[in-house]
């Protein structure tokens, strides 16, 4: 048998205020064809599927139009919920859906009755965990201690390994959470699980099952063989610049797990992160190839340029976003504000100010003409009056 493991779609998101559902749709479709070309018999999506909870007509009508691609293209599709996803959406209609072979499954009572697929080989069984907050569920089982995602993934699995020992076969589980041995970074984490610390959850949890398949960080990664993240399909964050985006092309012989590997998904348009003075950035002909990036500069002036985003925007139309790090900052003078400016001119205080917001660049000649002049004014009015 043959899963195509995916996850942690976000439909619907912006990139910092720019829409990705016509990026989505790209990758998406190079999924369905990967689905197609690979034979597929079953896609697993491990939550995630949508970025909010209320989502948009057009990205409904985007996962549905995918769901019918692959389902077309001669798979099955499994889909459980994220921490993004409202469970009720999402799982709207579900037992309609299932009769066509599209799974899928929000309800935490049922996480260990699993879809069960027969391929030559016999039935595999796909549990699917939807995201599990201790605070929503620990109710349903007060007999158990559920105050943790190690204590809520940890039950899960346990009540899914009493009905593999009642109905041995080979298993997959898919699980939206972060386990152990991966290090959050960045934005690769959309979200903390709750608030404060993460929650870990230990690659123990899921001790003899053939296949693991998580959602919830955006970079790929192997905790284990058989333990493993795929990441988005595409880019949510500057975090995730050069990191590859695709899928795990998982393959089930009579024994479990025979082999993985990694399918490249089309990057529509390329993350980068250019840092060097406003003037470098705008005429630097090494960056003609990245002008159709998305770009987040790092602006190295010492001091801070005028209007410096409209300007980049001239040659990067698709500059995101902008920071100012100076290459050079000026010592910070230990005396107050007052002792500062105390027995200066009205000019010098001016200039002080000039060269203190401005990293050191105090005012230029035809500021210090302008300065004095209203300084004079000034004087002439209180004189006046």
């Amino acid at each position: 048998m043959r899963i195509l493991h995916t996850s942690d779609w976000h439909i619907g998101r912006t990139f910092h205020g720019h829409s990705t559902l016509a990026h989505l749709e790209q990758v998406l479709g190079a999924i369905v064809e990967a689905t197609r070309a690979n034979s597929v018999d079953v896609v697993v999506i491990a939550g995630d599927v949508f970025d909010t909870a209320t989502p948009s007509g057009d990205a409904l009508k985007l996962f549905s139009r995918t769901l019918g691609e692959l389902r077309a293209a001669g798979a099955l599709v499994v889909v459980t919920s994220g921490n993004h996803d409202s469970p009720a959406r999402l799982g709207f209609q579900s037992e309609f859906a299932a009769a066509a072979g599209i799974h899928v499954i929000t309800d935490a009572g049922a996480l260990d009755r699993p879809v069960v697929i027969d391929d030559e080989h016999g039935p595999v069984r796909l549990y699917g965990i939807p995201y599990l907050a201790p605070s929503l569920v620990q109710h349903r089982w007060p007999e158990a201690t559920l105050k943790t995602q190690e204590q809520v993934i940890g039950f899960a699995l346990d009540r899914i390994r009493d009905d593999l020992a009642v109905h041995p076969a080979r298993s997959v589980v898919i699980a939206h959470c972060f386990a152990a041995g991966v290090a959050p970074s960045g934005d690769d984490v959309e979200r903390e699980i709750r608030v404060g610390t993460l929650d870990v959850v230990p690659t123990s949890a899921f001790d003899g099952i053939d296949y693991t398949a998580l959602g919830h960080i955006h970079g790929r990664s192997t905790l284990a063989e058989g333990i493993r993240y795929s990441g988005a399909p595409l880019h949510y964050s500057f975090s995730e610049a050069g990191k590859p985006r695709g899928a795990w092309l998982v393959e089930l012989d009579a024994s479990g797990l025979a082999s993985v590997d990694w399918l490249e998904l089309p990057v529509p348009r390329r993350l980068s992160v250019l840092t060097g003075t406003l003037a470098e950035l705008l005429a630097d002909p090494a960056l003609d190839e990245r002008t159709l990036d998305w770009v987040h500069a790092v602006l190295t002036d010492n001091t801070r340029p005028i209007d410096a985003m409209r300007k980049l925007q001239t040659r990067f139309p698709f500059c995101a976003n902008l920071d100012y790090q100076p290459a050079e900052v000026a010592e910070t003078v230990g005396a107050s504000y007052a002792e500062r400016v105390k027995a200066k001119s009205d000019d010098e205080v001016i200039g002080a100010f000039l060269s203190h917001v401005r990293n050191g660049d105090g005012p230029s000649a035809a500021e210090s003409e302008l300065i004095a002049a209203v300084i004079a004014d000034l004087a002439a009015e209180e004189v006046s009056a």
